[in-house]
């Protein structure tokens, strides 16, 4: 019977610093866990899936201000490890379904997805009842993690400026992110 062992999550402003801030909470968790022999993986796939979020949900200019960014400029990250698998899940509120593409030899952008592929036993995507969609991507692990229950984690710190504050956009992010975490529970 598969088991639960681990999840945590974290939600963010859909712009471009959010991946780095994506990484570092992908990179501080997965120590946290003892799951280090996935990082390098693990890391490149949540790079790829935070950046399509940002792409599908940010402000459309290169460099936004706060005055650019509104409530519908957010995402979700959330990891989860169940029995030997590691999920890396991405909510975001477009309802576009990212594809692989085929890039041209040249082509600056466009091969985020058949990175995934490559490096995941399969990704996918799901809808969440509060709309948007998640991307999620699996990793085998070669051991189960280790928790140390008696030592939280520390708390995550991030740049004010990629904060998102209380309120009904940042509830839509934890309703769909714990509706996958609970799809999985339910199919124990």
């Amino acid at each position: 019977m598969p088991l639960l062992r681990a999840w945590d999550r974290l939600t963010l402003t859909a712009v471009p610093s959010a991946v780095s801030c994506a990484r570092a909470f992908a990179k501080f968790t997965l120590r946290w866990w003892d799951a280090t022999h996935v990082m390098d993986d693990a890391l490149l796939v949540v790079s790829e899936l935070v950046t399509n979020a940002v792409t599908a949900t940010g402000p459309k200019t290169t460099t936004p201000t706060w005055t650019d960014i509104k409530a519908e400029h957010i995402l979700g990250v959330q990891l989860r490890v169940v029995d030997m698998h590691l999920y890396v899940e991405v909510w975001d509120r477009s309802d576009e379904v990212p594809g692989t593409k085929h890039p041209a030899a040249d082509a600056e952008d466009g091969r985020g997805l058949l990175l995934v592929e490559a490096l995941t036993k399969g990704w996918g995507t799901s809808r969440p009842p509060v709309g948007g969609k998640i991307v999620w991507a699996e990793l085998a692990l070669s051991k189960p993690p280790t928790l140390t229950v008696d030592v939280p984690p520390l708390p995550h710190r991030l740049p004010a400026h990629v904060r998102v504050p209380e309120g009904k956009a940042k509830d839509a992010v934890a309703t769909a992110l714990m509706q996958r975490v609970l799809e999985g529970v339910r199919n124990l």
